[in-house]
């Protein structure tokens, strides 16, 4: 069975998939006109947000039975397309909740220290550090008497 990868996924997944032995085609960055070729001998299509599975990709993939997303949304994939040819369509829903959650922490550290304003004041040529100060370390503004 030969699984066409147009997308960088991690080389653990690739040596996972050639030690199951299927053979493993890499093109990554196809063109839709690309894809079109490179999908007609494929039984498997590893994606992730990049590549479109439209209508004509399913029906030039020839021998395509399943799509695996390595990611969550689904919204680059014709699933009635692939329904109406019994293409299994799946993804990996839990796989970029580590992210996800790092980028949330991540966000809200940048929104305490004021980091938006920051970068703003500095594009405009000014340093404005006592805009900067963190409402969480400025006592006042919590409504909160010192003792």
């Amino acid at each position: 069975m030969k699984v066409l990868i147009t997308n960088p996924i991690a080389q653990e997944g690739i040596d996972i998939l050639r030690e199951s032995g299927l053979e493993v085609e890499e093109k990554l960055d196809l063109s839709p006109e690309d894809l079109l070729d490179a999908i007609r001998d494929a039984d498997a299509l590893v994606i992730r947000s990049n590549t479109r599975v439209t209508s004509e990709v399913v029906d030039a993939a020839e021998k395509l039975k399943v799509v695996g997303r390595a990611g969550t949304g689904l919204d680059n994939v014709d699933i009635p397309a692939c329904n109406k040819r019994g293409i299994v369509v799946m993804n990996t829903p839990g796989g970029n909740t580590n992210s996800a959650a790092e980028h949330t922490i991540a966000m809200l550290m940048a929104l305490t220290r004021r980091i938006p304003r920051g970068t703003a004041s500095m594009k405009a040529g000014k340093w404005e550090k006592k805009r900067l100060i963190s409402p969480i370390s400025d006592i006042k503004n919590l409504g909160v008497k010192k003792i």
